[in-house]
């Protein structure tokens, strides 16, 4: 391992702990926060270091998540009861994970559009829309702004995001020589940033959730839906990252293990590393489109289209049961009388479950993947299902990840981990360092327990009523809002335990390992950007009309300066 990762990882997670306490959260893992104190973070920081030293994920995570057993069973110095408790409840864990039914829906989801796309891929329709889309990507930087839009496009759900881009764009990206890298990266930057901004997307319900309760926390009833629109100007990390994407596509610089990762990619054509290991949706040749059938576009967007409408449709129908059985009779109301309006549209997405929703849209989208398949004399039933299965088997190794992931984030929970770092915060704070300070734990928090909405409901509670204490500015207190939903993206979009960054590297076929290496280095610099040029000037009083485009300017100029052309020296020379 390169000591310099082990500095990163290290330091942020340092920060924290060289704070003084003040706040405690008080719920069950409060006492084993107290118990355990500092140990409480062994489980993600074995799990983070041993994924970079090993590259096996799923060893990491095991003995990650076997670690935090241990120290639970851990009773005085009965170390081989421990051993075998730790073992047992490991697997206790699993079936937990299993049995939660919005666990197992996203399993379900993640192994159902597999086989989509892989029955896309046999019908011919990847290829024929790789070709497609390849007369419009006729360069790098193309290929790169094509990704992204297709990654802003499908803004509900960053699950979907991860799952549905980078497959269909790999085929571009691996003829225009972008590394694989480079388009997890490109995936990852436009799954949470983007559907945790968007109007309408399956975070809403969450966010809305809970400023609504923290302002009700210090006594105000607020618009909630207000609040969260006034926020977006405070995303500076989400608006930021979507906007460093386009520069670095646009100014075809890069710098740091990407620029290594882009020139390797640009000047042998290796779009992966040798030393990567085999990814998710890796190249099967099973899955090339029989010789002598017609390519066709439209065997690509009819089943996708599917997916996306389904979906659409999904989550407006199942928030709308959710509410109606539900004993909110402002909303019932709302429904029933303006059951096509923004705001009944807003709510419906955000009370659904887009767990079932994404995979009963995928399966309704394979069917229709089959009956085409069929229909066209491409396929024959038996073919189809088996190939439908066959796509299927290529994503039962990110079950396992997920499994494992969440099995990691149960042990976190139990131990207080999250409940030790909150509790590290000091309690003097000055007014314009309280939204960095509360970006920097939140991000801490989230790249140390892999979940952005478990991170928000940690803070969030805390953060209002602290921001009010301080100043009861409004502007103030929701940029500290913003800061929280921000942070939290930012620690995800960091952690390699993170399931959206696991979907990414997968669903990209890149080597998870180097798609978090090569990502650290720019989410840190985007984060360090927001700091810097975000949240201390808006914590200082500064508008945001000033403060934001200053921020962009100096993502543009970080680039600028600092990238350097991944093109051949020639070719640099000559652009």
């Amino acid at each position: 391992m390169k000591r310099k990762n082990l500095i990163v990882i290290t330091t942020l997670i340092c920060i924290l702990l060289l704070s003084v306490t003040a706040f405690a959260e008080p719920t069950t893992a409060e006492t084993n926060a107290a118990r355990f104190g500092i140990w409480t973070i062994i489980p993600p920081l074995v799990a983070i270091i041993l994924a970079f030293i090993t590259k096996n994920v799923i060893l990491s995570l095991f003995i990650g998540v076997f670690s935090g057993t241990f120290l639970l069973q851990l009773n005085g110095f009965n170390v081989s009861s421990a051993f075998i408790g730790g073992f047992l409840d490991i697997i206790n864990r699993i079936i937990e994970s299993l049995s939660d039914p919005w666990n197992a829906g996203i399993i379900l989801q993640c192994l159902t559009i597999g086989g989509l796309i892989a029955l896309i891929s046999k019908m011919g329709g990847a290829r024929a829309i790789a070709e497609s889309l390849a007369k419009k990507a006729k360069s790098p930087t193309s290929a790169q702004i094509i990704t992204w839009l297709m990654g802003l496009f499908i803004f509900f759900d960053d699950y979907a995001n991860s799952l549905i881009v980078g497959p269909i764009m790999r085929p571009i990206t691996d003829k225009m020589k972008i590394s694989r890298e480079k388009l997890s990266f490109i995936v990852d930057a436009t799954a949470a940033p983007i559907a945790g901004i968007a109007l309408i997307s399956t975070w809403v319900g969450l966010e809305i959730s809970l400023i609504r309760d923290g302002y009700l926390s210090i006594g105000q009833e607020v618009n909630a839906y207000g609040i969260f629109i006034s926020t977006i100007p405070y995303r500076f990390y989400n608006i930021l990252m979507l906007l460093f994407v386009v520069i670095t596509a646009v100014l075809v610089k890069e710098f740091g293990p990407m620029l290594k990762a882009e020139r390797r990619a640009r000047t042998t054509g290796k779009v992966m590393a040798d030393s990567s290991k085999s990814a998710v949706f890796s190249e099967d040749k099973s899955l090339e489109p029989k010789e002598g059938i017609k390519l066709s576009i439209w065997n690509a967007i009819i089943p996708i289209g599917t997916l996306i409408v389904f979906g659409f449709v999904g989550f407006y129908f199942n928030g709308y049961q959710a509410i109606m059985a539900g004993e909110d009779v402002a909303l019932i109301e709302l429904l029933q009388n303006s059951p096509l309006s923004f705001v009944s549209i807003r709510e419906t997405f955000g009370n659904s479950d887009a767990s079932i929703v994404l995979f009963q849209a995928a399966l309704l989208a394979s069917i229709v993947a089959v009956v085409m398949a069929v229909a066209q004399k491409i396929l024959t039933v038996s073919e189809a299902l088996e190939t439908w299965v066959d796509g299927m088997k290529s994503l039962v190794i990110t079950g396992v990840i997920l499994l494992l992931a969440w099995s990691l984030s149960s042990v976190i929970k139990e131990l207080g981990t999250a409940a030790f770092l909150v509790s590290a915060l000091s309690s003097t704070i000055p007014k314009f360092l309280l939204p960095s300070i509360i970006f920097i734990l939140g991000s801490i928090i989230s790249f140390a327990t892999g979940t952005s909405y478990g991170t928000m409901g940690i803070l969030m509670p805390l953060a209002i009523p602290l921001a009010h204490a301080i100043s009861p500015d409004a502007t103030f207190i929701v940029a500290s809002v913003g800061a929280v939903l921000t942070g939290a993206i930012f620690g995800d979009h960091c952690s390699p335990i993170s399931d959206t960054t696991i979907l990414s590297s997968m669903g990209s076929g890149c080597d998870h390992i180097d798609h978090v290496k090569t990502q650290l280095w720019y989410s840190l610099t985007v984060g360090a950007i927001t700091i810097l040029f975000g949240y201390i000037p808006a914590g200082l009083g500064l508008p945001i009309f000033i403060v934001l485009p200053v921020a962009m300017v100096a993502v543009w100029a970080t680039v600028y300066f600092f990238g350097k052309s991944p093109e051949a020296p020639e070719k640099a020379k000559a652009a």
